[in-house]
């Protein structure tokens, strides 16, 4: 037991400097093993390019403040989002990539191995409790009545009846797992498109749109309000360990069947924030 909390411990201050990923399981999103969450259509679809896609090459606009690009206009979702910096993407789209095998891949297989399967999934429930909030804030504000309703129930009979959300009884009502909804999804709810595309180190693939919802979802989780960052950083770590142990090979999957990782990822991850958008 003093071995399985020393990992926990020593996987928490590894990760101090990782801003949470999902927040409750937003945006996620969230780093290349983020990609757990993309479409896996996309990944079948780079692999079934013809060898004359595969030939052509494509532009990037590096001049991107001489574009006219429409922030806010509501017909930009259905167009190819722009990818202005392309270079500095790329850049760390292989850091993050490298992050990922070296570090927080063999962290999370060893965590897996010393933490019995019960106990993990009793620590991404409590995890997905507490940051019932901004899933509820952001239900509201796109007028999902039924989801934050559901939220709210799910909320309070899973700290009750499921001690403090390690477990999740109201799973098994119809209402008992609503939806993820994020900031970022509730910017686009209201017509605010996508502005470009970005990879952050750590965080992984995201937009313009997007990476301010990041801040509007962050004070909306509980951890945004502990004064010990020490307490903050070890419970962001654990999540972010804890979640990924889940996930071991869907990264690699969708990288294994891509031409173009990088263009894999960037595609998917937009189509997937689309849909989510439309739910």
């Amino acid at each position: 037991m003093k071995n399985k909390f020393g990992v926990i411990f020593f996987l928490g201050f590894f990760f101090s400097f990782f801003p949470l990923e999902n927040m409750g399981k937003i945006h996620a999103s969230p780093l290349p093993f983020l990609s757990c969450q993309l479409s896996e259509k996309a990944a079948s679809a780079e692999k079934k390019e013809t060898t004359s896609d595969k030939d052509s090459i494509e532009e990037y606009d590096d001049d991107f403040f001489e574009d006219d690009v429409e922030f806010f206009n509501d017909e930009f979702e259905d167009e190819a989002v722009a990818d202005p910096f392309y270079y500095w993407n790329v850049a760390m789209f292989v850091f993050n990539d490298k992050l990922y095998f070296w570090g927080l891949k063999p962290l999370a297989k060893g965590y897996s191995a010393v933490t019995p399967h019960l106990v993990r999934v009793g620590i991404k429930n409590f995890f997905r409790n507490i940051f019932m909030p901004a899933r509820f804030v952001n239900a509201t504000l796109q007028g999902k009545v039924q989801k934050s309703g559901g939220e709210l129930l799910s909320f309070f009979i899973n700290s009750t009846v499921g001690v403090l959300g390690f477990c999740n009884p109201a799973a098994k009502y119809s209402w008992g797992n609503p939806s993820v909804e994020d900031f970022g999804q509730t910017l686009g709810f209201y017509k605010i498109g996508n502005g470009f595309y970005v990879v952050w180190p750590f965080l992984g693939p995201s937009t313009l749109r997007d990476s301010v919802g990041l801040a509007g979802n962050w004070f909306l989780t509980p951890l945004a309000y502990i004064e010990c960052q020490e307490l903050v950083y070890g419970l962001s770590g654990l999540d972010k360990v804890n979640d990924v142990s889940f996930r071991i090979g869907d990264y690699e999957s969708l990288k294994g069947a891509a031409l173009d990782p990088y263009k894999a990822v960037r595609d998917a991850y937009i189509q997937m924030r689309k849909e989510k958008i439309k739910e």
